[in-house]
């Protein structure tokens, strides 16, 4: 049996960026309509799943829609802690979508 493959194996794309100054915004934009097809099938994107790649509670995925047209997924959530505070260390967010590439995809594509 092969290894699972993960997100990042899958998708064209899988992007961060700032969303206000209390959220961050992730986009995964997946290769081909039967990539996005085999995502969505497989369930794997989901609150709960984007939840426990960030170690975060529920509450803080405020939104995780799919988007047909364009063969994406759309994954809001807060910020950890606010943009430009102390201890804040990406002020545009653009290094927060690591967690969303090793998202394991269990079923293979056949």
């Amino acid at each position: 049996m092969a290894a699972p493959q993960t997100l990042q194996d899958l998708a064209s794309i899988i992007r961060s960026k700032n969303a206000g100054p209390y959220r961050l915004t992730m986009d995964i934009l997946l290769r081909d309509e039967d990539r996005f097809r085999h995502v969505v099938q497989t369930g794997t994107v989901t609150r709960e799943s984007v939840a426990r790649a960030y170690g975060v509670p529920l509450d803080h995925v405020t939104s995780l829609f799919v988007v047909p047209a364009g063969r994406a997924i759309k994954v809001t959530l807060l910020r950890p802690v606010a943009q430009g505070d102390y201890g804040e260390s990406d002020m545009y967010g653009c290094q927060q979508h690591v967690p969303l590439m090793t998202l394991r995809i269990e079923r293979e594509m056949l």
